[in-house]
């Protein structure tokens, strides 16, 4: 094995908020000194309730209570609650190097990792809470705070790193869940706020409007298709709230774009799952544990200046099919290599990556209604998709006891491709050759691949000598399956 060189790093503007509590610490233990504010009088007949000093304020408009949010907050903030998660660590002082380590096991010490984030209580009878998958990712325990003080330990239900959402149970004793919103009527301007446990300080509600609906394409994410607000979301609102103000969950807040990272303050540009998207992920936990996707069985690039004049196009956007499988959902609708994908059930495909989120965002077997430019002209077609095989033995003997799935998407928008080994049998053939759980293949002597798809494909004629190019930690090197 040689060491791997660095991947791409992930931007320090995806400012995720599970990470918060202990480290700021410090920082809070010189609280800053601040002046008492004057107590207003009672409130009277008038309109208006004159404070030493400053202009008079008005309580009321023409006989009506001035507007506040006091009354629907009171309602949501009971579904809001704060999420800690511990994770046992072995910690050495020679780091990850397995010689020194083994040498001196006597140095390492065993250290408990905690984090604090933010869940929201979708269903009260049967317990259910939404959170980020980042918030409880490879946590050893998860206890839950809510609001009225209770402390109660979390079930883990299960996650999806590449939606991140996850989705516990606590137990369902005098519970209130928040009502779901249909997060598709978001419109850009319409006023949302945001509930959720931000540094550990407790409980808090920051407001704002939507800045943007559809966001996607974010450093370091996985499959996007994010609601943009300018309310605050700081580290420990993961998981938390986005409510309207009929105080409904339209999206479960997941991060904040910050170059200069989360220390350097809020600038408005907070993301959160729309409630539609985080609906369909918790159906699919709920029933399954896991969420399963599907393809329609191509792969594509995307459309340049000279592939749109070649191809009859009048700008330079879409997808084009580059190879459509035998066998496959699309190979069945008449899809065909240089058609060019423009649109998905209306929803605009600029490029490659467009569709391969957009497709990643579909529950498995989804009707896909496909606007295609075919030799300039525009045509429509229908497919669906569809699961690939996961298991070893049906591509190779030599892989009999694997299970294999696509790199996630977080990884691949760092430029890496190839396939994940998300489960070894013990005692397999494949376990015997010393292949492993979260083994990445990036290359094989079966041929040429990019993802699960085509690594299937590449075995359509087996190899006489089986070699995977794996990457396993930080480093890589070469594994003949016997």
């Amino acid at each position: 094995m040689r060491p791997l060189p660095t991947l791409i790093a992930l931007i320090a503007a995806a400012a995720f908020g599970g990470f918060a509590a202990t480290a700021l610490r410090g920082g809070l233990e010189q609280p800053a000194q601040a002046e008492p504010l004057p107590v207003p009088a009672p409130a009277a007949s008038t309109a208006a309730t004159a404070v030493p000093g400053i202009a008079a304020l008005p309580t009321a408009v023409d006989g009506q209570m001035l507007p506040s949010l006091a009354p629907m907050l009171q309602k949501v903030t009971p579904s809001v609650v704060s999420v800690h998660s511990k994770q046992h660590v072995r910690v050495s002082p020679f780091g990850n190097d397995p010689m020194f380590r083994r040498m001196f096991p006597e140095l390492s010490q065993d250290r408990v990792r905690e984090s604090l984030g933010s869940g929201v209580i979708v269903d009260a009878r049967r317990g259910y809470v939404l959170t980020n998958h980042h918030v409880i990712e490879g946590a050893d325990d998860v206890s839950v705070t809510l609001a009225d003080g209770r402390t109660l330990k979390a079930e883990f239900v299960g996650s999806d790193a590449d939606t991140d959402v996850a989705l516990m149970r606590i137990p369902a004793q005098d519970l209130t869940a928040i009502p779901l919103a249909d997060s598709n009527t978001l419109r850009v301007g319409d006023f949302v706020v945001a509930v959720g446990n931000p540094f550990g300080v407790g409980q808090t509600v920051t407001s704002g409007i939507v800045s943007a609906v559809g966001r996607s394409n974010l450093p370091g994410l996985g499959f996007q298709n994010f609601i943009q607000t300018d309310a605050s979301i700081n580290p420990g609102n993961s998981g938390g709230a986005l409510v309207n103000l009929r105080g409904e969950l339209v999206g479960i807040n997941t991060a904040s774009f910050n170059p200069r990272g989360s220390m350097a303050g809020n600038i408005g540009l907070g993301f959160a799952i729309p409630t539609n998207l985080a609906s369909n992920v918790m159906g699919q936990l709920a029933a399954n544990g896991e969420v399963r996707r599907g393809t329609i069985g191509v792969d594509t690039q995307n459309v340049d200046e000279r592939l749109a004049k070649g191809l009859g196009l009048d700008e330079p956007r879409g997808a084009v099919v580059t190879r459509v499988y035998p066998g496959s959902a699309a190979a069945a609708a008449g899809l065909r290599t240089g058609d060019v994908i423009v649109a998905a059930n209306g929803e605009r495909i600029d490029d490659s990556a467009d569709w391969r989120n957009f497709q990643g965002l579909q529950s498995l077997g989804s009707q896909l209604a496909l606007d295609v430019r075919r030799e300039g002209k525009p045509l429509k077609l229908t497919t669906a998709l569809r699961e690939q095989p996961r298991d070893g033995l049906s591509l190779d003997p030599r892989l009999a006891g694997a299970s294999f799935g696509d790199v996630p998407e977080s990884l691949r928008r760092q430029g890496l491709q190839g396939v994940l080994v998300t489960d070894v049998a013990k005692g397999s053939r494949a376990a015997r050759s010393g292949l492993r759980k979260d083994d990445l293949i990036l290359q094989a002597t079966s041929g040429k691949f990019s993802d699960l798809t085509s690594f299937r494909a590449s075995f359509a004629e087996q190899p006489p000598q089986l070699v995977l190019r794996i990457l396993r930690g930080n480093r890589n090197g070469n594994l003949v399956m016997q």
